[in-house]
């Protein structure tokens, strides 16, 4: 299991790369899907960055640094 620092770190950088893979701008009016990110970044083999230990669970913290990465608050 990894550090949950280390997880958000490769986190917020997998979402960067991710906006310039598919195009899709980090910013709010954009409305980019944490599913389809989730499955990219499941294909590029680093879904291991999803186990980490967090009180609400690790893919609610992946999906708040998603949002937050890509201006998304406003949703939640």
């Amino acid at each position: 299991m990894k550090k949950k620092a280390d997880c958000e770190a490769v986190i917020r950088q997998l979402c960067s790369e991710y906006s310039s893979e598919k195009n899709i701008p980090m910013q709010a009016d954009s409305q980019p899907s944490f599913q389809g990110f989730v499955a990219w970044v499941n294909d590029k083999g680093y879904g291991n960055y999803f186990n980490f230990r967090s009180t609400m669970g690790p893919m609610y913290d992946a999906e708040t640094w998603f949002d937050q990465e890509f201006k998304q608050m406003w949703r939640n």
